[in-house]
């Protein structure tokens, strides 16, 4: 396959056109006349970035980005080579800039069956410093992912086993089919979720239904999943692309400020009392009406004084103010 290798993988730009080009053939932006390459099975379209790693592949299409995991013979089981190309992956899509949302998906049938027993724990079990540092970059991805600036989206498919529950759980929002697999299976081979799934378990999960599942090692739908309240929707399988491109039709709509400021808030609120998040709100506040030219007050209320859309029921239009 021929591209411009980047963060060990291939980058493939499509240049801006008002015309859909040839299946397999892309322009790489910059090169005046354009540099056509082959890029092998790619679908190559306006505005289009396709980073292929080699078990991650990322689409970056204006303000939304895709990451799947891509092990499908594997059922996308996180092995040392994904940690690494999980954060490259997330590299790539801050250096685009202007990203708000970032779904987070798995290619084939599976999301992901969790970390990968063999590569991560079993080979390089002898080894002490290579068992620390290969866990190390899991480790580092996770937190990364956890306090990303964009909205991160859980499109979950298939299984979704200890490291599958937590990437769920890490997400801000999270799609399942109602027929997704989850299930903390460590105690299963021994231990308990470690690397953050425990800590997964005991924020997207009532207290009981953590308990149960963490030690029993049964796993629960993705309908179930929804009762529990790790996922914010479950559909029928045909459905699950359809629902959560609605949930990001909506979410990209909004100032892209708000939206990271809005995770800060919540995220710093949940572990003070009201006095302490009350002023917090406040300076927030101020950090976003400076941060947006007060984009709140002399776009979106400026519209409402006009009547021309009602905050309960719909968002104001950024096109009257800078994206």
């Amino acid at each position: 396959m021929l591209g411009l290798p980047v963060a060990g993988g291939w980058l493939v730009v499509v240049r801006r056109s008002r015309r859909r080009l040839p299946v397999g053939v892309c322009a790489v932006v910059g090169c005046r006349p354009p540099v056509w390459w082959s890029v092998g099975c790619f679908v190559a379209w306006e505005g289009f970035v396709v980073i292929k790693l080699e078990t991650v592949l990322v689409e970056i299409e204006g303000p939304v980005a895709t990451i799947s995991l891509d092990r499908p013979e594997k059922k996308n089981a996180m092995n040392p080579q994904m940690h690494a190309d999980m954060n490259a992956a997330l590299d790539e899509i801050e250096a685009a800039g202007g990203v708000k949302v970032v779904v987070v998906t798995g290619n084939g049938d599976s999301f992901s069956a969790g970390m990968d027993l063999e590569e991560c724990f079993l080979r390089p079990y002898e080894d002490p410093q290579l068992f620390y540092r290969t866990n190390l970059v899991a480790l580092r991805w996770f937190k990364r992912l956890k306090a990303f600036p964009a909205v991160t989206v859980a499109k979950v498919n298939g299984f979704a086993f200890g490291g599958g529950v937590l990437v769920t759980g890490i997400c801000d929002l999270a799609v399942a089919s109602q027929g997704a697999l989850f299930g903390l299976s460590e105690i299963n081979f021994g231990i308990f979720p470690a690397g953050g799934a425990s800590w997964a378990a005991a924020n997207n999960l009532p207290r009981k239904e953590a308990l149960y599942y963490i030690l029993t090692g049964d796993t629960f739908t993705g309908a179930q999943a929804r009762e529990f309240g790790l996922v914010n929707r479950a559909v029928p399988a045909e459905e699950l692309d359809a629902e959560t491109d609605r949930i990001v039709a909506k979410l990209v709509r909004k100032n892209p400020v708000t939206l990271e400021l809005a995770k800060q808030v919540y995220e710093h609120n949940r572990a003070t009392d009201l006095p302490t998040a009350i002023d917090y709100d406040q300076a927030k506040l101020w950090e976003l009406s400076r941060l947006t030219g007060n984009e709140w007050i002399n776009v979106a209320l400026k519209q409402f004084e006009k009547r021309s859309y009602q905050p309960g029921l719909s968002t104001y239009r950024r096109g009257d103010a800078a994206s």
